[in-house]
């Protein structure tokens, strides 16, 4: 069976707005922050729970982050991730109407991972992997064989979009075909 790998940010949903809310959630500026957010990602999105993300944030920037700060600034960021790419939700659904096998592969934090998996959109997902469950990420070629073990396939039977080149080439090395995202449009042409 041939499946077809999506991931979730900036190819379902668009890149987060939520930066300025965050920060000054946090009681800094954006340009103080952004930079931390992103640093201390990897990390998140391979398991560091939510406290231990946003205290090492709060830690950098000199502020304090307690448990009620900590929650707060996990729902702001995981609103933040929520909004859809229209065509992106469209092309899902005619494949999964089609019948064809849907599976997403994100770099994502637990957390938002149990709020994806019941938006409406996911069920046209047959298995839903985030990398924030599993301990290790794209582009670790574990993640790749990881997901093909899930859906009892072979690799070669995997065909990925991502928006970033370094997880389509991880996805490559990992025996996958794969395709850098660049719209809808573009990958049902791929798909077909």
């Amino acid at each position: 069976m041939n499946w077809t790998v999506f991931d979730y940010g900036e190819v379902i949903v668009k890149r987060t707005r939520a930066i300025p809310k965050l920060a000054a959630t946090m009681g800094v500026t954006a340009e103080d922050f952004e930079p931390r957010y992103w640093e201390l990602r990897d990390a998140y999105d391979r398991g560091l729970p939510d406290p231990k993300y946003w205290g090492g944030i709060g830690a950098a920037l000199g502020v304090g982050v307690d448990t009620t700060l900590s929650e707060e600034l996990t729902a702001l960021d995981i609103e933040g991730w929520l909004e859809l790419e229209p065509s992106t939700v469209e092309l899902l659904a005619a494949l999964a109407e089609a019948g064809a096998p849907l599976a997403l592969l994100s770099n994502a934090p637990s957390s938002m991972g149990r709020v994806v998996e019941r938006q409406e959109w996911a069920t046209c997902f047959r298995t839903l992997v985030f990398s924030g469950d599993v301990g290790f990420a794209k582009p670790d070629k574990r993640i790749y064989d990881f997901v093909a073990a899930k859906l009892d396939a072979r690799p070669g039977d995997c065909l990925f979009f991502d928006d970033r080149q370094v997880n389509v080439d991880g996805a490559i090395a990992a025996g996958w075909k794969a395709h850098r995202w660049l719209g809808a449009e573009d990958a049902r042409s791929q798909v077909g």
